[in-house]
């Protein structure tokens, strides 16, 4: 069989769900997010028509039509009169939507995408982490003061540690008043705090290094300098990403 064969039979074969879903439209639109970031219907190729994807999953047009709106809301088809739907080049894919950046991080065995989701959220965090050294109240100090005395405390229990740890981080982002970079973090974060790709290797000793890290970016803060804070989480963020992905085998894009 031929790869284009391949594609073909991939590409019209039914869906592997083991019950009939709810929500027929969400759940076609999550199978074909998932085909489109997989490649069965690559970048510059039309989708199958409505007929073919209304068998495919034996549902009805109007299915489909909903799903396939839902499609070009994220950005994976463009809908062209008498040129049936496009899908569109990853560059114009909403990578914030949850489905679009599921189905990435699940094909992506470089982990390049998860990478690129840590510099971002590593950019955003330490300009708050700055805006928070200038801004904190004494209250938010001794909140994270409290957070990192206690993650010490924790360090045996790694699910209750990252608990915390994610409660300092978000302290942090609210002191600094950007909720729009808040909401970008913790959108991204949520994808992915579950995830053993994201997380990877848990165990005492890094939960030891990790709330160094965080020591650091209390006293920074708690010493109101913006400058120390900022660099405090910037190496705090890069260091402890490139040690829950250790072992990978695959170069990270914060070391290149």
């Amino acid at each position: 069989m031929t790869p284009s064969q391949e594609t073909a039979l991939n590409a019209s074969a039914p869906p592997a769900w083991t019950r009939r879903p709810t929500n027929l439209a969400r759940a076609v639109t999550a199978e074909l997010v998932e085909r489109i970031v997989r490649g069965t219907h690559p970048s510059g190729t039309s989708l199958p028509p409505e007929p073919v994807l209304c068998e495919t999953f034996s549902v009805s047009r109007t299915v489909v039509r909903e799903a396939v709106k839902i499609l070009q809301e994220k950005g994976l088809v463009q809908v062209r009169q008498g040129a049936g739907t496009m899908v569109t080049p990853p560059s114009s894919w909403d990578m914030l939507d949850e489905l679009v950046l599921a189905a990435t991080i699940a094909e992506d065995d470089s982990l390049a995408i998860l990478d690129d989701l840590v510099v971002t959220r590593r950019v955003l965090e330490s300009d708050m982490a700055n805006v928070a050294a200038r801004l904190a109240d004494p209250e938010t100090v001794d909140r994270l003061g409290a957070l990192v005395e206690r993650m010490d405390e924790l360090v045996d229990d790694t699910v209750t540690y990252h608990e915390h740890d994610r409660a300092f981080h978000d302290t942090v982002m609210q002191a600094s008043g950007n909720r729009i970079a808040r909401g970008v973090v913790r959108a991204l974060e949520s994808q992915v705090v579950n995830t053993a790709r994201y997380m990877g290797r848990t165990e005492r000793s890094l939960c030891v290094a990790s709330n160094r890290g965080h020591r650091r970016i209390y006293e920074r803060i708690a010493a109101h300098d913006p400058d120390g804070a900022a660099e405090a989480m910037f190496t705090h963020i890069t260091e402890a990403w490139l040690v829950r992905r250790n072992g990978t085998g695959s170069p990270s894009r914060l070391e290149r």
